[in-house]
């Protein structure tokens, strides 16, 4: 069996860099955002949002991700409501991939999946191992501010600090510099898995 790797970590700490770069390593990896995303476009799943949080929210047929998250923000069963309906629809799309990458041949030496809310929601006991990317708060901040993001402790919201990540998982990797030196980290977290 291939080892499946949770990999988690605060806003703007690298997450999507670190997936990125243990797919050059080799490793089978999955999003657990590019599946929501795709799950947004889903005639079924776009039915149900609608129905719960309005026509406004799929303007064009398509789950907008920015007006579910106004929609929902601050609303407690609202939000609940949501993760509720896609936690089980990303958990079986994932127990799908695992399948296909356990028969892969050869097999990679882990199947990591990204999972920004890993401890808040319970599933890191659905994974034998996990990572926590993590990042001065400066340069998490600048990267926020990049991609557009609110500043990094007002979207944090439900979040576990970077610190509370960082303990809680198995490997924790700094991602303060460059792409090769979080490459030689994520490649040492490789080796030390390893398949069972």
């Amino acid at each position: 069996m291939v080892p499946l790797v949770g990999l988690t970590g605060g806003l703007g700490a690298g997450k999507s860099e670190a997936l990125r770069a243990l797919g050059e390593l080799g490793a089978a990896t999955l999003s657990t955002d590019a599946v929501v995303h795709e799950l947004y476009s889903d005639p079924g799943v776009v039915s149900l949002v609608v129905e719960r949080l309005g026509e406004e929210v799929a303007p064009s047929g398509e789950v907008e991700r920015s007006l579910v998250a106004e929609r929902v923000f601050g609303d407690d069963q609202a939000r609940q409501w949501l993760e509720g309906m896609l936690w089980p629809r990303v958990g079986e799309r994932m127990l799908a991939w695992k399948a296909e990458v356990d028969a892969a041949d050869p097999a990679p030496p882990a199947a990591v999946v990204e999972v920004p809310l890993l401890f808040e929601s319970g599933m890191e006991e659905g994974f034998q191992h996990t990572i926590a990317v993590v990042a001065d708060e400066d340069v998490r901040e600048r990267r926020a501010a990049e991609r557009g993001h609110a500043a990094v402790a007002s979207r944090a919201g439900r979040q576990l600090s970077q610190r509370e990540k960082a303990e809680r998982a198995d490997f924790v990797v700094r991602n303060d510099g460059t792409l090769d030196e979080l490459k030689q980290a994520l490649s040492r977290v490789l080796g030390t898995i390893g398949p069972t």
